[in-house]
């Protein structure tokens, strides 16, 4: 483990090749006797008795082979070896301590990268709204949104979180709710309806042009869902075009493409300025809304929590 040159009577450094936990323990031991030039002030120091000290230094001088200390009952100095060893060693141990420390800081100062995998529509709904208050509020946390539409392992993939539907939220998750369920909406443009009449009830969509959302991992595209006297619809509609972007479904769309359906809070601007003529109000249905989702509760970065915090449901 140690090379043999470096116990020779001159400068000694050690060249440790794997310092395990224990020996770091007896490294800092040894460097707080050192810079106090006393066991017993070293122990104070640490929190710990004099008499613990004295064997992990022991210890210590047993794995390099040499003297590091010369002791006496009223003094203890440093030998040429242990000299030499404190200068090779003390700035590590100083990183080492400042790391742990700085780490320690995530988990108390909101500041440092949150980095959360969302689908395009959960960016629009639930973040975008209250992103500019956020950035103001919290300056020190740097929101790192990768849009993905896809079902990805936000563990894997090395996010902090992930949002999505609530219904596509895996039960070993914990969540978080972001919105409120979500009110469907079936859309056309004018120029779609031109010559056509509009559909009164689900069935009618099976002689229209649909434009579909399809999930990419495995080429399904979900029913439409509706909600009637007798209970739940779930319609399979013909689409004249399948996306697997729900921003390209509200472009084609607004482009006249045909029918989509989509939630009424990202249709209802064009609603407003009548690019878009929405259908079916009686049937439509709520869908469940956005959730953030992440693997434990425990050790949660004082960012991430902020995050959470900032913008869960209210």
């Amino acid at each position: 483990m140690y090379d043999k040159a470096l116990r020779s009577g001159r400068a000694v450094a050690v060249e440790i090749t794997k310092v395990d936990a224990t020996q770091y323990a007896r490294l800092a031991a040894f460097l707080a006797v050192f810079e106090q030039r006393s066991f017993r002030g070293a122990a104070t120091r640490l929190g710990t008795s004099a008499s613990t000290l004295s064997r992990m230094v022991r210890l210590l001088e047993q794995d390099v082979g040499t003297r590091l200390l010369n002791r006496t009952t009223r003094s203890v100095a440093p030998t040429q070896a242990g000299e030499a060893l404190y200068m090779r060693v003390s700035a590590s141990v100083i990183d080492i301590e400042h790391a742990i420390r700085d780490a320690g800081l995530h988990r108390t100062l909101p500041r440092g990268v949150v980095r959360i995998n969302l689908p395009r529509l959960a960016a629009g709904q639930a973040i975008l709204p209250r992103l500019a208050a956020f950035a103001v509020a919290y300056p020190d946390i740097r929101l790192d949104l990768v849009i993905d539409d896809l079902l990805s392992d936000v563990v894997r993939d090395g996010f902090d979180a992930g949002i999505r539907s609530g219904a596509l939220v895996d039960r070993d998750m914990i969540a978080v709710r972001m919105t409120p369920d979500l009110t469907t909406t079936v859309v056309g443009s004018p120029a779609y309806f031109s010559g056509r009449t509009l559909p009164n009830a689900p069935d009618d969509l099976h002689v229209h042009m649909c434009i579909n959302y399809r999930w990419k991992e495995t080429g399904v595209s979900p029913p439409w869902r509706f909600r009637g006297p007798g209970g739940p619809i779930a319609i399979k509609v013909s689409a004249a075009v399948s996306v697997n972007d729900s921003n390209l479904v509200l472009a084609a769309a607004l482009a006249g493409v045909g029918l989509a359906q989509l939630p009424g809070s990202a249709v209802a601007s064009h609603l407003e300025r009548g690019e878009l003529i929405g259908v079916l109000q009686p049937w439509c249905d709520s869908i469940p809304g956005f959730f953030l989702y992440y693997p434990s509760r425990t050790h949660l970065s004082a960012a991430f929590r902020a995050f959470i915090d900032f913008f869960k449901a209210r």
